[in-house]
């Protein structure tokens, strides 16, 4: 390419082109990180419909009418039945260790009880530490067992009954998504997070480049001295080619996974420039201030990679405690999350998208006035005129031995001070800052709006009953349902109630009266909270109108009962029995920080560690004891200590998390150690293993269930420590499940180790091969 004579902004974007296509590393960061987790994220969302999930059967009756409720759970698409003879201890057991994610517990005397009219008691338990695959689970379980207990119930005689109170049911109907479709939920909000943690790292890979790597004096030269045009033709080039990947997104999702676009294509092409802007500032501005890559690239990552948990797709901003609520108000991501949302999902006047498309203007001009300030200041203080010291690698003696090799490792984890950060302070820091969204746990006092069409003694009662309710709040009442719709695109309410004329009348005269429930799909959680929030309240009442005159445990609320519903049908979670969010994700995300912090970590300084000599497998031994070692204080910190200070359950033993814990830092380490050798600069395993953080969760089971992921991505999954961690440290330490409950999880930890180490030995000798070659 032939550069522009005259400096200024083409000179310095001709300049970054040049260097960006030929930099290996950035090339793989901005093509290849998003490629990646594209491809990864829509083959584990392939399959959005949840089915097969493990169910054990607990049959003490063993009748015709008990074998005809297990028949209807197994034909549920759901679910699927995994064991028929068990116990309850077994039961257990299945639950615990993760062949099934719920049990049925048939009582004895189901036929006789049920024949009698008094209403046997069928329990269902569910695993709620899984929160996604326990609400499919419990879903099931409802509609199957209602569905069986019915059809077993005996045909009711024709003689006439007398008159009595009816009941009141509530229907749910979802507004956008009305499929409940979690892929296109998570794909719509997963695809750009990852983009703009790349966008981050790129943005100050591109700039942390020239401290060291690169001619800083000749980049601002370049510009005619101009720090402003140094800056934006340096960015320049990397704003063209995220634009074209931010376009092509919903051209994918729309063309090829058939998730619709609703909203207004030219306000999302200007939401999603300024996201680029935003973070491409952002990025920027964090390597001008600490001047140091490796710094500054960790930052950006501390900074980008927890942003959608703070961006309220997950857990709603509504709910967060007030220090999350306020850091993720400065996070560009959660702004542009609110405007892609509202557009794409739910068709949205643009209006409606004024105020999160203004607070993304803003942070967009406020991130960039700041870089571009500080790139003044530099200016004057004569910074891109200092010389600075070239890059130098380790010089020592050669450690002898596992020993030498493992007080090496720790005199280079103290001595570095991008090291020391990463596997000292940054576990620390993310233990504190990544669980802040969900600390609170549960959402309370939702809003919802309320359509009387009654006006009725019983419909100002369902009103103050859901408002009253601790999970509901009736902020918005409404004449027609096209004001409550307006009220939920708004924002000031979730879901809408519509209490139909006459029901006060048919809730007389002993007639089903059905509450219609008007709620949002777009944000899963939200949904999945109001209406089951509304049907709580709603089953509260008809509970209270069918005992009222009578005492509650009589005969006649019992024979009103039994003719409504033959078995009384009990969902019982257990494991996560609130259905906390926190207690949720939060350990399964500290597996994830723990990997990806020593797997960065052992990554960085291998090559350093490589070009100081030394055996190849003492070397690779010796270092992998060091971060055991090193990483005992935050297994510590994030198996016992955070658990008990946030609240989550630890039923584990303490010598079964270690002995499964300190295989996983070994098969961690060794990993770092296989892939860092190849890495010729320290920082690029920041950049490389950073962004893919993210796709890793999903493919390991947790937060999507394994039954709806397709093999080809599970094998993927298993590639990475935390696959098997993730699950065995939670079932341990969450479910008390025994070591040997979670046995495959120890043994595939186990192979991972041996097989990283080997790769790890190969690659040394081959690393060190190739200095000696290069030394002759």
């Amino acid at each position: 390419m032939r550069l522009a004579s005259r400096p200024g902004f083409l000179l310095v974007a001709q300049r970054e082109c040049q260097w960006l296509f030929h930099d290996r590393v950035a090339l793989l960061l901005i093509f290849g990180v998003p490629l990646f987790a594209f491809v990864v994220l829509t083959t584990v969302f392939s399959h959005p419909v949840i089915r097969g999930l493990g169910v054990t059967v607990v049959d003490e009756d063993k009748s015709d009418a008990s074998r005809a409720l297990v028949e209807y759970v197994a034909a549920s698409p759901s679910l699927k039945i995994v064991d028929r003879s068990g116990t309850l201890s077994t039961a257990v057991k299945d639950i615990r260790s993760g062949k099934a994610i719920s049990a049925i517990y048939i009582p004895p005397d189901f036929e006789r009880d049920l024949q009698a009219q008094r209403r046997p008691q069928v329990v269902g338990f569910y695993n709620q530490q899984f929160l996604t695959a326990a609400g499919i689970a419990s879903s099931g379980l409802s509609d199957a067992l209602s569905a069986a207990a019915a059809v077993a119930a005996p045909a009711k005689h024709a003689a006439p009954t007398p008159a009595s109170i009816g009941t009141m049911a509530g229907e749910t109907i979802a507004l956008v998504n009305p499929q409940k479709n979690y892929a296109q939920f998570l794909l719509r909000a997963l695809l750009p997070t990852i983009i703009h943690v790349v966008i981050t790292l790129a943005a100050g890979y591109s700039v942390g480049s020239e401290f060291r790597r690169r001619d800083a004096r000749a980049w601002l030269e370049s510009a005619g001295g101009d720090p402003l045009v140094a800056l934006a033709g340096k960015l320049a080039p990397l704003f063209g080619i995220f634009l074209l990947i931010m376009l092509a997104e919903p051209l994918f999702l729309e063309g090829v996974l058939q998730v619709p676009f609703r909203g207004d294509l030219p306000l999302m092409v200007a939401a999603g420039s300024l996201l680029i802007v935003a973070y491409l500032s952002l990025g920027a501005l964090l390597q001008l201030l600490v001047g140091d890559l490796a710094t500054g690239l960790g930052l950006a990552g501390l900074v980008a990679s927890p942003a959608f948990g703070y961006a309220g797709v997950g857990f709603p901003a509504i709910g967060m405690n007030a220090f999350a609520q306020v850091w993720s108000a400065i996070l560009p991501l959660r702004w542009y999350m609110a405007v892609l949302l509202g557009q794409a999902a739910r068709g949205l006047p643009v209006s409606d998208s004024a105020i999160p498309f203004a607070a993304l203007a803003g942070l967009t001009m406020l991130y960039a006035g700041l870089a571009l300030l500080r790139m003044a200041s530099l200016k004057r203080r004569g910074w891109f005129e200092t010389a600075r010291p070239a890059e130098q690698s380790e010089i020592g003696r050669a450690p002898r031995g596992v020993g030498g090799a493992f007080m090496a490792e720790w005199r280079r984890v103290l001595g570095a001070r991008s090291a020391f950060t990463l596997l000292f302070l940054a576990p620390l820091v993310y233990g504190i800052y990544y669980p802040q969204p969900y600390l609170n746990q549960i959402l309370r006092k939702l809003p919802i709006a309320v359509v009387d069409n009654d006006l009725s003694d019983l419909s100002r009662q369902i009103v103050e009953t859901l408002d009253a309710s601790g999970a509901l709040s009736v902020a918005v009442r409404t004449r027609t349902l096209a004001e409550a719709r307006t009220a939920i695109d708004r924002g000031k309410a979730f879901a809408a109630v519509e209490i139909p004329p006459n029901t006060e009348r048919d809730v007389l005269k002993g007639i089903t009266a059905h509450i219609p429930i008007y709620a949002d799909a777009t944000y899963l959680f939200i949904f999945r909270s109001t209406a089951s929030g509304v049907a709580t309240a709603i089953g509260r009442l008809t509970s209270e109108l069918v005992s009222r005159g009578a005492r509650s445990d009589g005969s006649l609320v019992k024979a009103k009962l039994a003719s409504s519903s033959p078995a009384d049908i009990l969902l019982q979670p257990i494991f996560n029995p609130v259905g906390g969010y926190a207690s949720y994700i939060v350990p399964a995300a500290f597996v994830l920080i723990l990997q990806q912090t020593l797997l960065i970590g052992a990554a960085m300084l291998t090559r350093t560690a490589l070009a100081t000599g030394g055996g190849a497998f003492a070397g690779v031994l010796g270092r992998g004891i060091a971060h055991l070692t090193i990483y005992l204080p935050a297994l510590a910190l994030y198996l016992i200590v955070l658990p008990r200070i946030y609240g989550f359950s630890t039923l584990g033993h303490l010598p079964q998390l270690l002995a499964l814990a300190a295989v996983f830092l070994l098969a961690t380490s060794f990993m770092g150690q296989a892939v860092g050798a190849w890495f010729t600069r320290p920082e690029n395993a920041t950049i490389l293993l950073l962004a893919t953080s993210l796709p890793q969760f999903f493919t390991a089971g947790f937060a999507w269930p394994r039954e709806a992921i397709p093999d080809v991505a599970i094998a993927l999954g298993r590639l990475f420590p935390a696959d098997f961690a993730i699950d065995g440290l939670v079932r341990i330490n969450q479910l008390g499940a025994s070591i040997w409950e979670v046995a495959h999880d120890w043994l595939g930890l186990w192979c991972l180790a041996l097989a990283y180490f080997v790769l790890a030995v190969i690659s040394a000798l081959a690393v060190k091969r190739g200095q000696t070659r290069a030394q002759s």
